[in-house]
């Protein structure tokens, strides 16, 4: 029953788990699964251009990853504490995730370190919600992502070093398309491109579109709902604007392909196309791509292997269908592919 997130399972080496980037992006290997011949070939991304052809349209998002890991101290107790940032409203107040040792209170203080360990900004916790985010109070002006620039760290996920970043990342962990800032998880199908693979990319006929999806810290979380129409889905804010519409549009006309690269901008496209035809969208989407959805807008895909009992592998499996993907993973470990967000990716044509 393609419904039990069981389905979704799958044993992984530890060792497979790749916890550096590899110091050329286009390294990566790339597994191409072809839907139409249920077949895989083993490439790498540096062969995309004989991949891809003339007219196809690669779309790209163009989230920019915010550093926003917090790492700081109780001031009434000392104690040590952690936080994601998540977002800010227009009366500079921040959203975000904390966890210290004992009961945190309103009206407390966090004072956030830099890599350094030297203190650079206070907070003042104002209000715990409902679902165990707070809203708090910086204790000094300023924008948002400017604050951060000074005291936060790159958002890596738990299984790459435990999270503690090095510099590296700070320039890794972020595509070389990056734009707008937003993300506190990198769309990491992205990372596998640079300035170069891009120009021979376009050089060579292929059109590239852009658009937005901030990835929330939600994207990696498992579902434990036992049914995947019990999972109450995540809500990321997207964007595809007029221009993108109308030249993704344009090479369908042509007969070109529309490849997304990684799940958020497939999540993108298919919530601008969800009344059959794709039309330009800007706002929260909570789309959760599952059996039986039909895909109105991407034709191919490309994307890193992900983590067992996620929505991601479950939209990836939707799209590239359940026993060729099952057979994929397999083909990827037995090959001692590299998983996760520094790791190998798959084309699914």
């Amino acid at each position: 029953m393609t419904d039990s997130i069981d389905q979704y399972d799958y044993e992984l080496p530890k060792h497979l788990i790749a916890q550096h980037p590899l110091t050329k992006r286009t390294d990566a290997r790339l597994l191409v699964v072809d839907r139409a011949t249920q077949s895989l070939q083993h490439y790498h991304i540096r062969d995309l251009p004989i991949l891809l052809r003339a007219g196809d349209c690669l779309v790209l998002n163009d989230t920019r990853v915010i550093p926003a890991r917090l790492v700081g101290f109780r001031v009434q107790t000392g104690g040590r504490w952690e936080g994601l940032f998540l977002s800010a409203d227009e009366h500079g107040n921040w959203r975000l995730l904390g966890k210290s040792r004992g009961k945190l209170l309103p009206g407390e203080q966090i004072a956030l370190v830099n890599e350094r360990q030297q203190e650079a900004l206070r907070l003042r916790l104002v209000l715990k919600e409902p679902e165990g985010s707070w809203i708090v109070q910086p204790e000094t002006a300023g924008e948002p992502f400017e604050l951060l620039e000074k005291v936060g760290r790159v958002p890596l996920p738990p299984y790459i070093r435990e999270g503690e970043m090095v510099d590296a990342d700070r320039q890794r962990y972020q595509t070389v398309y990056a734009q707008t800032p937003g993300a506190v998880a990198a769309p990491t199908a992205g990372l596998h491109f640079s300035n170069e693979l891009l120009g021979k990319l376009e050089a060579g006929g292929v059109q590239v579109a852009r658009v937005t999806l901030h990835v929330g810290s939600d994207t990696f979380r498992p579902v434990t709902a036992p049914v995947l129409a019990e999972h109450v889905m995540h809500s990321e804010w997207c964007q595809i604007t007029p221009e993108a519409v109308a030249k993704i549009n344009a090479a369908k006309a042509a007969g070109g392909r529309v490849i997304a690269v990684g799940t958020t901008a497939v999540r993108v496209l298919e919530t601008a196309a969800r009344q059959g035809e794709l039309t330009s969208f800007s706002g929260p989407t909570n789309l959760f791509i599952r059996p039986p959805y039909q895909f109105k807008a991407v034709d191919a895909l490309l994307t890193n292997f992900h983590l067992p009992r996620t929505t991601l592998l479950v939209l990836v499996r939707t799209f590239g269908g359940e026993t060729l993907l099952k057979r994929a993973y397999e083909e990827a470990i037995a090959e001692e592919y590299r998983f996760f967000s520094y790791g190998d990716a798959m084309l699914i044509l």
